[in-house]
């Protein structure tokens, strides 16, 4: 029996996952979370066999969880979920450790056979992040402004775009407030973006977060 968690920000999406699982008898539902850093804390607690990852959450997004988890709990298998995937996206998630990665257009019956061979050890790619992948090989020289961020600039970009102060940051991510400052100058610099409305656009056009 594979134990798993879900970890998915929109309800109506979650419950679907979640009553998917109920219909799989070698899998067991052991917590659910719409909250990157509760889902964290969540994996910690349980160590489930696998996660199942919505790559845009609130707060500490599906990178930062997923790239905790391989660190903290590195046998855990990872699913990860996305609506828009882009380029950048899919990179950082398969350099964080993902096994495998779907759209959340795509039909139950695909989602069903990622869950089953993830939680089997082995790797599934939907066909257009499997196509992705492949132009990323082929084309390695295209980027954008988002490659020059470090993760951590990109993590606060998003906390920025969320309308996080520079003191909430730095309680969140346990760092100083100068070191945030630091950090929001570099970005700024290498995007050659001077407020934060235009930082958050930035950020929805890139899909660190969600124009909901």
């Amino acid at each position: 029996m594979k134990r798993v968690l879900v970890v998915e920000d929109q309800l109506l999406l979650r419950e679907l996952i979640t009553r998917l699982l109920e219909g799989m008898p070698t899998f067991e539902l052991v917590g659910e979370s719409g909250d990157g850093q509760e889902a964290y804390e969540m994996a910690l607690k349980l160590k489930p066999d696998m996660l199942i990852l919505d790559v845009l959450l609130p707060g500490l997004n599906g990178v930062g969880v997923l790239s905790r988890l391989k660190r903290d709990l590195p046998e855990v298998k990872v699913l990860a979920f996305s609506a828009f995937p882009n380029r950048r996206l899919v990179r950082d998630m398969v350099e964080a450790g993902a096994n495998g990665m779907v759209q959340k257009s795509e039909s139950l019956t695909i989602l069903e056979a990622a869950i089953d061979q993830v939680a089997a050890g082995q790797t599934y790619f939907s066909p257009h992040i499997s196509n992705m992948l492949r132009d990323m090989m082929l084309n390695p020289e295209q980027a954008n402004a988002l490659d020059e961020l470090s993760p951590r600039e990109r993590e606060i970009l998003q906390l920025i775009a969320e309308s996080f102060s520079n003191k909430e940051i730095a309680s969140q991510l346990g760092v100083s407030v100068k070191t945030v400052e630091t950090h929001r100058n570099h970005i700024i610099s290498k995007l050659d973006i001077h407020d934060p409305a235009g930082l958050t656009r930035y950020a929805i056009a890139n899909g660190l977060i969600s124009a909901e």
